[in-house]
């Protein structure tokens, strides 16, 4: 046998050895085990990396963002949901809590609820709690308070009072039959009440609700008009 036949039947063999080779360490790593992802969100590193190692993975920091919720310090995010199975071994990667973006609460009062949820969104906090309260003052939907102030203790959920514009007001329906409509509406417009009319002219003749009636802030007076001939 020349040293050419010799040499291609090395090279074969060592091309088979490969392939079996390859062949079986594929099967092994598809029948590796599969295991559940467990949740570390709000751990230490030190409670994070033995609570994977118990379950057959390990630990891997991706890097730190703020947070108003979690500490810093501990998780904020891990790249795999827990509850998700993966293949044993797997390094879970993890993002860091650096606590609070800010060190002072921005002034809310005067602002409506939205701009007031956006401000504090800027500043890496979030609201907490809404009160809704009855304000003469201010308009509905207002930030009337605030909990804590600017210059409080920092905290991360915020309180806000916000107003749910004045109480309704009762009043007894004026009798408005003959009036003239500029008349009316000045008077409707101190009882927050909205003015509609129908025909033509500038003299009430007919009215609903009928005088008398109890009526409250915010509803709606209906005026029939007619114009009237002067005798």
């Amino acid at each position: 046998m020349n040293s050419f036949v010799k040499a291609a039947l090395f090279f074969a063999l060592f091309v088979a050895l490969g392939l079996t080779f390859g062949f079986l360490t594929f099967k092994v790593l598809s029948f590796s085990r599969t295991v559940e992802v467990p949740s570390v969100i709000s751990m230490t590193l030190i409670e994070a990396d033995r609570t994977l190692a118990d379950a057959g993975l390990s630990l891997k920091i991706e890097g730190e963002d703020f947070d108003s919720i979690v500490p810093a310090g501990r998780i904020v995010r891990q790249d795999v949901p827990a509850g998700i199975k993966v293949k044993e071994k797997r390094a879970i990667r993890v993002v860091m809590s650096r606590g609070p973006k800010v060190s002072s609460v921005p002034l809310l009062v005067n602002e409506t609820l939205q701009n007031a949820e956006s401000l504090l969104m800027q500043k890496g906090l979030r609201i907490g709690k809404v009160i809704t309260v009855h304000s003469d003052s201010a308009e509905k939907g207002i930030v009337i308070a605030q909990n804590p102030e600017p210059d409080d203790k920092l905290t991360d959920l915020v309180t806000v009072l916000v107003s749910a514009g004045p109480h309704d007001q009762a009043y007894t329906c004026p009798d408005f039959h003959g009036k003239q409509i500029d008349e009316a509406r000045e008077i409707a417009k101190k009882m927050s009440l909205s003015v509609e009319t129908q025909g033509e002219g500038t003299i009430i003749t007919a009215q609903k609700p009928k005088p008398g009636t109890v009526v409250r802030s915010g509803e709606k007076l209906y005026l029939e008009m007619k114009e009237v001939a002067v005798p």
